[in-house]
């Protein structure tokens, strides 16, 4: 798999990769969804945009064809953690091994690219077979829980209000 930067003029349709993938009827045509979790927009574009624009994280995607497929946020933290997010596979392709495929991608980009020695990430804890897809490919639960961000997502769509984050890490 080829993971290369996204560019401004893919920002429309990336938009509504991730969209697709996260919230609404068609995520869960997808098993890695959030809609029973959050009821509202997942990103915008201008969020994109910014994430495009900070030097410090990555926005990598990947390509069939012409048609985005897939993507994933790499944010650089510093003394080589990178923390991984938004790992996106349209919904169509879920279950056929992309999201594996993808994850191993961005380690190896992480490694490689910005010499990162470990991953991170965070997963809903009301996510319990996403923690297994996670745990199964060797990341480990820290102790750490974050809250959700409730006042800086107003828009989200919060359908609970005890919503947390397990964090996860794995040594590149």
């Amino acid at each position: 798999m080829r993971l290369e930067p996204v560019t401004g003029t893919d920002v429309p349709a990336l938009h509504a990769l991730i969209e697709r993938a996260y919230r609404g009827d068609t995520a869960r045509a997808g098993w890695s969804h959030e809609a029973g979790l959050l009821s509202g927009p997942r990103t915008s574009q201008e969020e994109l945009r910014g994430l495009i624009a900070d030097p410090a994280r990555h926005l990598l995607v990947w390509r069939d064809g012409a048609t985005l497929r897939a993507c994933v946020l790499l944010w650089e933290k510093g003394d080589g953690l990178v923390y991984l997010g938004m790992l996106t596979v349209d919904p169509a392709l879920q279950g056929c091994g992309m999201g594996k495929t993808l994850l191993e991608g961005a380690e190896a980009h992480s490694r490689d690219a910005l010499g990162g020695t470990v991953m991170e990430m965070q997963v809903f804890s009301r996510r319990r077979e996403l923690l297994s897809f996670y745990e199964r490919r060797g990341y480990c639960p820290t102790g750490e829980r974050r809250p959700f961000p409730y006042a800086q997502a107003p828009l989200a769509g919060a359908l609970f209000e005890d919503l947390e984050f397990v964090v996860l890490q794995k040594a590149l």
